[in-house]
């Protein structure tokens, strides 16, 4: 799903950010230019970031376990 139209940013793309390390919205914004344009996709892409994020570190638990 594209998440960003002005930059043609998908969720998947923001997923592979957040696997690479970010963690907030800044992070994607200054990475992937999210949300720099219009500004539409900025809530959308914050609810992803803290999704992915979650589910990275439930992975990261449930492998420590």
């Amino acid at each position: 799903m594209i998440v960003c139209i002005c930059n043609r940013v998908s969720d998947s793309t923001i997923r592979s950010c957040v696997e690479q390390g970010a963690r907030s919205l800044k992070d994607i914004r200054d990475t992937l230019k999210v949300g720099v344009v219009c500004g539409t996709c900025a809530q959308c892409a914050r609810a992803l970031v803290r999704q992915y994020v979650s589910e990275q570190r439930e992975r990261e638990g449930s492998m420590a376990a």
